[in-house]
């Protein structure tokens, strides 16, 4: 629900508008009455004339009211407040401020109730005041709720004054007059229903001023700010006892159902048809295949089948206690209500558009995909030079050293390497250790150089040539780790050949990662003829060996039937034994087997899953998290919270995040 309301207006000079007139006529007798029997049939007439020439009297506090319930003293709340609200287009300014400062349940200090940063004001110097300036007059109405009021001690004028005084600064600017050059003037009508402020503001130059839609705002979330700094206080410090939180039963049923969106699977043929018909508009689209650079019809396809996935109704649950959470959150600061958009229009949500393309561009290519970007394939290097591994054994051109000497003058080198918080004469150091162990025979320390030029270990420069050069000089030692870091490497400069040659050596050693590559690259044809018989015994060698990735290949393989003939006992078995590595992919389709297994085309039908498996993780990321940043509060604001945090005697955490 709205906290706050603003409400401006301004007044030309030379005086009023043409304005509601009936207001002289009818504002004595329309003062709030009590009573609880129907409205009378002058009242409903007024109300509807109100309605159409104040429409944005809807948005009241009283007219909500009346809605609830239509009763006399409904009505006459709301007849009195809309025409308290708008007397500024009826009356002169000089009216107007006599108005403000004298109406009924004014809260007067002496004889009017006018205050500007002094309480004592003189009616008559602010009229003429006000009467000097020749530009126009701004008027503004700042209102509360009455139970917002009393509870956060702004049924006064006095708290009112000071709540301006702080703010007058950020005001000014969002009007666009010079600090120091804004004059106003306000009074505060302590009404039943609605305690409120009427102000009027005008520059000391005519020609500054002018309030826009984005100043009001800024001038309602200055002052939201301060009236509700111990709710927004108790907001902030809900962040520190539990992220996971606005009420905690809310965000746990999100994260609840984020889980089981997770899971779901869903025979859509709409939605696999949908998939099919974007592949094809995709397969016939130049350009960046990115929601922002396609055109119209490629757009609504995509928009469409978000929409399609946001009827699932896993999807929509997530998605409508996701609003929940924001409405709560954004009524702090709107006047209006949220309105709620469609999932494929909330761009908040843009990155499940993307989604859908990149499952659509699978299709369109009939690629096999791998996901294997957490693979590890850089392990322990072993000491290959097939010399024994004894202490007595010497080797080296500049003296006598046992290997055991070597490996841990090795392993001191390959640690101040891999340190990055090592200084940098240190590394220097020891990189001339590992090319003196090279030179000694300790064949291993060129695949450690190797590791330097690549990876940029030294100082951040990287240097292929030389990184090419340590690792060919290892792998012709005889080490599969070299074999097969160089064959990387190549097959990264499109050397594919060459890296073939080198995978194939590792291989030949019982290098599982090499199988692996080489399944992959005659699986798919990338670089040399493509050879699905050999890429399979490559991708089982592998599996075999203990690759989780190959055996999720493998297993995806079996069990899709699309390359290689189906086989369940074999899909299953490799994809068990890969989820059982801890792999999150072969999991998911072990998940689903027996889903996958009787689609008659599951390749599509696993785009649709994927795509609703990656749907949880946007929703999980996107829960409205607690804290200041999400409901916009500015520096000074987050500096008025820790204040106000250690004025109570809390301690301020130097690590909170900074607004």
């Amino acid at each position: 629900m709205v906290r706050l309301i603003v409400k401006s207006g301004y007044i030309k000079s030379g005086g009023s508008a043409v304005g509601y007139l009936k207001y002289i006529a009818t504002r004595e007798r329309v003062e709030i009455l009590k009573g609880n029997g129907q409205p009378t049939p002058a009242q409903r007439n007024l109300i509807e004339e109100l309605l159409r020439d104040f429409p944005d009297s809807k948005g009241s506090y009283e007219y909500r009211d009346y809605q609830k319930a239509h009763t006399f003293g409904s009505a006459s709340q709301f007849i009195s407040a809309t025409l308290d609200a708008n007397a500024h287009i009826a009356l002169e300014r000089d009216g107007y401020m006599k108005y403000i400062a004298t109406r009924p349940r004014v809260e007067r200090h002496g004889e009017h109730g006018l205050f500007s940063s002094d309480r004592n004001v003189s009616l008559d110097a602010a009229l003429k005041e006000m009467k000097s300036h020749t530009g126009n007059v701004w008027t503004m109405i700042l209102s509360l709720r009455r139970e917002d009021a009393a509870r956060l001690d702004y049924d006064s004028a006095e708290a009112w004054q000071g709540l301006i005084l702080s703010h007058i600064n950020e005001i000014a600017r969002a009007m666009k007059i010079s600090q120091g050059g804004l004059h106003w003037y306000a009074a505060f009508h302590n009404e039943g229903h609605h305690p409120h402020v009427h102000m009027m503001l005008w520059p000391d130059d005519p020609k500054q001023g002018f309030l826009t839609k984005a100043g009001i705002k800024a001038i309602r979330s200055a002052l939201t700010n301060d009236i509700f700094k111990e709710d927004l206080y108790n907001l902030y410090e809900q962040k520190d006892i539990s992220y996971k939180e606005l009420t905690q039963e809310s965000r746990s049923t999100l994260a609840r159902l984020t889980s089981a969106l997770s899971r779901v699977t869903v025979d859509s043929p709409v939605l696999e048809q949908q998939m099919v018909e974007l592949s094809t508009m995709l397969k016939n689209t130049s350009g960046k295949k990115v929601y922002g650079y396609l055109k119209r019809p490629v757009k609504d396809k995509i928009d469409s089948i978000v929409d399609e996935l946001a009827a699932i109704p896993e999807v929509a649950r997530c998605y409508e206690e996701w609003n929940s959470l924001r409405d709560q959150l954004e009524s702090y600061y709107k006047d209006k209500p949220r309105e709620r958009l469609p999932l494929s229009q909330q761009k908040e949500f843009k990155a499940i558009k993307n989604l859908v393309i990149q499952e659509a561009l699978r299709l369109e290519m009939g690629s096999i995909t791998f996901e294997d970007e957490g693979m590890d394939d850089e392990p322990e290097e072993q000491q290959t030079d097939g010399e024994p591994e004894t202490e007595e054994k010497t080797t080296g051109r500049t003296g006598h050293q046992t290997l055991y000497q070597q490996a841990a003058e090795y392993q001191d080198a390959k640690a101040m390497l891999l340190d990055e918080a090592a200084p940098l004469e240190g590394k220097r150091l020891a990189l001339q250790t590992l090319e003196r162990l090279w030179e000694q025979g300790f064949s291993v320390a060129a695949h450690q150089l190797g590791r330097v030029w690549r990876d940029g270990l030294l100082d951040g420069a990287r240097d292929t040539g030389k990184a090419e050069l340590w690792f060919r000089r290892s792998a012709e030692s005889g080490n599969d780790y070299s074999q097969y870091a160089l064959g990387k490497l190549l097959q990264g400069q499109s050397r594919i050949s060459e890296a073939v040659e080198w995978y194939e050596k590792a291989s030949a050693q019982g290098n599982q990662y090499a199988d692996y590559r080489l399944g992959k690259l005659y699986l798919t044809g990338n670089g040399l003829e493509k050879d699905v018989e050999r890429a399979v015994r490559h991708l089982t060698v592998s599996a075999s060996r203990g690759n989780q990735y190959a055996q999720y290949a493998l297993g995806k393989l079996y069990l899709m039937g699309k390359v290689i003939p189906r086989d369940s006992e074999l899909a299953r078995k490799w994809l068990t034994a890969s989820a059982q590595q801890g792999n999150e992919y072969a999991q998911f389709f072990l998940d689903r087997f027996d889903f996958f297994l009787h689609r008659r085309n599951p390749t599509i039908a696993a785009a649709v899953i994927r795509l609703l498996h990656h749907m949880s993780g946007i929703f999980e990321d996107k829960r409205p998290p607690l804290t200041m940043t999400h409901l916009r509060v500015d520096r000074k604001r987050r500096r008025q919270l820790m204040e106000l945090k250690a004025a109570r005697g809390l301690r301020v955490d130097d690590h909170e995040q900074k607004m």
